[in-house]
């Protein structure tokens, strides 16, 4: 891999180019060029090409990108290549839901414990996995080489559990909570706020009825 500071925008667009890639291989769709990879993602061609030599010269001119390696190299990329264990706080709606998905996910990274401090929530099972006490957290962290956790509790109580991940030596937390957590630089937190995305959603839905109201009056 080429030794250049890679933007966040780059990163964030190698799982998409997976995804796409897995669909090709169920499909059993050996190569792909980046003209029909830019169509199907309705991203300009010469983006990906860029994207992609970032890392290194996947592509063959004239041919284009053999998916089964395209897909092993961003998953090298990404580091899925290894078995990332991850856990959650929060056994509600939500952290159901994410286990479920889990479960039946390909990927390599998995929620391997999870945590609630509710006491009704506490030996229930969520897939296998038996809810635990968070004040196993910090030694389950440990044990089981937990290396991101995953937060989905209310906003209130966020921070307590981004606390207790950092002290227990996470490196990375996905925060669900509708709240801005403060952690150290040398963790790195993601925020999926569906409040946010909803309200945003609005201002475009807006703009796109006046566009079409204005373009009524001409």
């Amino acid at each position: 891999m080429k030794h250049t500071k890679i933007s966040e925008a780059v990163v964030r667009r190698l799982p998409i180019y997976l995804q796409v890639l897995k669909e090709l291989q169920h499909r059993e769709i050996q190569t792909i060029s980046s003209q029909d990879l830019g169509l199907k993602l309705d991203l300009n061609p010469a983006q990906i090409r860029k994207d992609l030599a970032y890392f290194g010269d996947f592509g063959r001119k004239g041919i284009g990108y053999d998916v089964s390696y395209l897909m092993d190299k961003i998953n090298q990329i990404l580091k899925l290549d290894q078995v990332i264990n991850v856990a959650l706080v929060g056994a509600g709606n939500l952290g159901h839901a994410l286990c479920n998905y889990n479960k039946y996910s390909k990927d390599n990274m998995k929620i391997v414990a999870v945590f609630d401090a509710h006491p009704s929530k506490i030996g229930s099972q969520i897939n296998n996995l038996s809810v635990l006490p968070m004040h196993e957290l910090k030694a389950t962290v440990k044990q089981l080489g937990i290396r991101i956790g995953i937060i989905t509790v209310p906003a209130f109580e966020a921070q307590n559990v981004a606390n207790l991940f950092v002290e227990a030596g996470v490196e990375g937390i996905l925060n669900f909570a509708p709240a801005i957590l403060k952690v150290p630089d040398e963790v790195r937190i993601h925020h999926a706020d569906f409040t946010q995305e909803l309200l945003s959603l609005a201002y475009y839905l807006e703009r796109e009825r006046n566009g079409n109201d204005e373009s009524n009056l001409d």
